[in-house]
């Protein structure tokens, strides 16, 4: 399977004089990256600090529209941040209006502040997966059967639910996680798993807990795409890089939770990924829009990974 690359474009941002300066940046640049990126990603938080936040899904519509050299997702939409049954029907409409170029990224979510914030209830861990996995078997069952849908689940339930016109194809669905527990759903659900800030190492290990998941419910584990999301620092020396990657005030990345060095550095980091069967990367660019770090993402970091 060829290696394919998405370029993440994180929810929060610097507050500037001008507000669209964020769209401004997007206008300027995606063009250019047709061709070396397949994809759009969004991430799908309310708010991050004090800095500007835009919602997922309405940005991601927007995007499917504005730049339609594109498939769009997000990475990954919190499961309980909106009603399960209307998610998969503004996905399905999301499919149908983009022509088929949604892809639906979903998870367990996790940020305590924006629960309270916004007053959603955080249940525990094991709660949040089960209502994964009712989440994941809505969406399923209202994009593929025909007619009205009823589903009972642990604690997502849907009654006569209609969904027309269904999606063709359906979104592809994508289930990001990190815990072992939650690779049993990635396992029985997932048309590809994503998991986040992983080095080799990790990704070796969540790898192994995936294709575990998947023998025990004799699942054929290369029937699952296997991909990666997270942050690349890039620079021409390594101690470049490394103060990129430290840059953001709000995050710090480095080694151990990101691809970060020089482009030959950053190419070995992600072939060892490649080795252990991932084939797409939707990755966020620190320091994006600037021109010099995305070339050396689209001219020498791309085309070496995917030759």
């Amino acid at each position: 399977m060829s290696v394919d690359f998405g370029l993440a474009l994180v929810e929060s941002h610097p507050k500037t004089e001008r507000l669209n300066q964020w769209l401004e940046d997007l206008d300027a640049t995606l063009p250019g990256l047709a061709g070396h990126f397949k994809s759009l990603w969004m991430t799908d938080h309310l708010f991050w600090n004090d800095l500007y936040a835009y919602e997922a899904w309405t940005v991601l519509s927007f995007l499917a529209g504005r730049f339609k050299q594109f498939d769009v997702g997000p990475m990954v939409l919190g499961q309980n941040y909106r009603n399960p049954a209307l998610l998969a029907k503004m996905a399905a409409t999301l499919q149908v209006f983009s022509e088929g170029r949604y892809i639906m990224g979903i998870g367990a979510g996790w940020k305590e502040d924006e629960y309270r914030a916004y007053d959603w209830k955080l249940e525990p861990a094991k709660v949040r997966l089960e209502q994964l996995e009712d989440t994941c078997e809505i969406f399923l069952r209202m994009w593929n059967e025909p007619g009205k849908v009823t589903y009972h689940g642990k604690h997502y339930q849907i009654v006569d639910a209609i969904l027309e016109p269904k999606p063709q194809p359906r979104p592809i669905l994508c289930i990001g996680v990190m815990g072992e527990r939650a690779h049993r759903i990635a396992a029985k659900y997932g048309d590809w798993y994503n998991t986040p800030d992983a080095p080799i190492a990790a990704y070796q290990q969540r790898l192994g807990w995936l294709n575990q998941a998947c023998e025990d419910i004799g699942r054929d584990p290369g029937s699952i795409r296997k991909t990666w999301f997270g942050r690349v620092a890039v620079g021409r020396t390594e101690a470049e890089a490394l103060q990129v990657g430290l840059s953001r005030a709000h995050q710090r990345w480095t080694p151990e939770n990101a691809f970060v060095g020089t482009p030959a550095q950053i190419v070995e980091q992600m072939g060892a990924h490649v080795a252990a069967g991932c084939s797409y990367f939707m990755i966020d660019v620190v320091g994006f829009p600037d021109a010099e770090r995305l070339a050396m993402v689209t001219e020498e970091i791309i085309p070496q990974v995917r030759g």
